[in-house]
């Protein structure tokens, strides 16, 4: 019996050695392999806390710096501390530190031909205060451009108004004076500059302005660069809204001017416009300016007032369209002839009745569409009549 128990331990001994050899993860005859080092696992040691790093704009000894540029003061890894920018004649410019430490950033213009000394200090990560210095010389200018607007703060506007922008003199650098030019409207409306010779540029929408849009004007040239030497010499501002969309559309075949009032049809009424010889040119007006009490005179398209042809009438209530010299008015002499022919000198005749109601009603920037006149097609250049020009024409013109 005991002989039969031996025999079985070593029966039971050789299969436990036959497991513990099937699950080894080692082939059989080869050592296992070693395991990873433990310090691989280890985080490697942190970096040390940065200093800070201040960047003045201008740089030191910076020449000809353009007063209408910010300054400014960045920091990169800590936190801004006191900025101070002084005049030579030790005024201090304000200015305001950004909100997430990084920054500072001036807030008024600087003189032009001016020494300034611009000084920072900020705390870097590893808490350690650092300081820079700059001074600079902002340019003196050849000349200085003005520049005005063809809006009044707080007008209501029609909604065929162009945005027109016109300086003192040739700007050089067109695509400077853009930059410089902020146009901004709620609703947001889509819309171009157009160049009108050196001196003038227009923006304009797409399409015409919504009814209730407001639109606001930065014309921000002081101290910016407009080419060979010239600068801007004071900022202008407006801000206006635009009003219900009145449009009237003369036809010179009827002798009918209808008015629509946000596109419904209001009124219908009787003119006359230019005879032959004098034909109204057709095309699309827009609204510039309103007058009670205004002489006519043929002087202005060139015809003196005393030669065969010429006039000087005084009318009661006259509107102008063009340049050139195109009005609605009131024409009391020729009210025999509106709604039958065309008899004025290339103005729209109207009784002083209707006359007056539509210059009451109408507002700069409205629409004024003269259609079936036989006269020449209305240059765009002619007064504000920028909607004779397509969205692509607008777009890919002027100079």
């Amino acid at each position: 019996m005991r002989g039969s128990t031996g025999l079985g331990a070593l029966v039971v001994a050789g299969v436990i050695g036959l497991t513990v050899a099937g699950c080894s993860s080692s082939p059989a005859g080869e050592p296992p392999k070693p395991r990873a080092s433990s310090s691989a696992s280890k985080p490697a040691p942190a970096s040390a806390p940065a200093p800070a790093v201040l960047a003045l704009s201008p740089a030191k000894d910076a020449k000809d710096v353009a007063p209408g540029e910010p300054v400014s003061v960045t920091v990169k890894d800590g936190k801004v501390g006191e900025v101070k920018l002084t005049g030579a004649d030790g005024k201090v410019v304000g200015g305001t530190a950004r909100a997430d430490g990084s920054g500072w950033d001036s807030a008024e213009p600087l003189g032009y031909h001016k020494i300034y000394t611009l000084t920072a200090s900020a705390t870097g990560a590893d808490g350690k205060p650092v300081t820079a210095e700059s001074t600079f010389t902002t340019v003196k200018p050849a000349r200085q451009l003005d520049v005005s607007v063809n809006l009044v703060d707080g007008d209501t506007v029609g909604v065929g108004m162009p945005l027109i922008f016109t300086f003192a003199g040739n700007v050089a650098d067109k695509a400077a004076a853009e930059k410089a030019l902020k146009v901004t409207a709620e609703p947001a409306t889509e819309g171009a500059f157009r160049w009108s010779g050196d001196k003038q540029v227009t923006w304009r929408p797409k399409e015409y302005w919504k009814s209730g849009t407001k639109i606001k004007v930065d014309a921000a040239v002081y101290g910016k660069p407009l080419g060979n030497g010239s600068y801007g010499r004071e900022d202008k501002r407006a801000g206006v809204t635009v009003g219900d969309k009145l449009v009237a559309v003369a036809d010179g075949g009827t002798h009918q001017m209808t008015v629509s009032i946000n596109d419904k049809e209001v009124k219908t009424m009787p003119t006359s416009m230019g005879k032959p010889g004098h034909n109204t040119p057709a095309g699309t007006y827009t609204v510039m300016s309103e007058h009670t009490g205004y002489t006519m005179n043929s002087a202005t398209y060139g015809v003196p007032e005393d030669a065969p042809g010429g006039y000087s009438t005084f009318v009661q209530y006259a509107v102008r369209l063009s340049y050139s010299g195109i009005f609605f008015h009131s024409a009391p002499w020729s009210v025999r002839q509106q709604g039958r022919s065309n008899v004025s000198h290339g103005c729209l005749n109207l009784s002083t009745e209707n006359a007056k109601w539509l210059m009451d009603t109408a507002k700069k920037g409205d629409v004024v569409t003269v259609q079936n006149s036989g006269g020449p097609k209305l240059e765009p250049t002619d007064g504000w009549s920028v909607w004779q020009l397509s969205w692509d024409e607008w777009r890919t013109g002027g100079n």
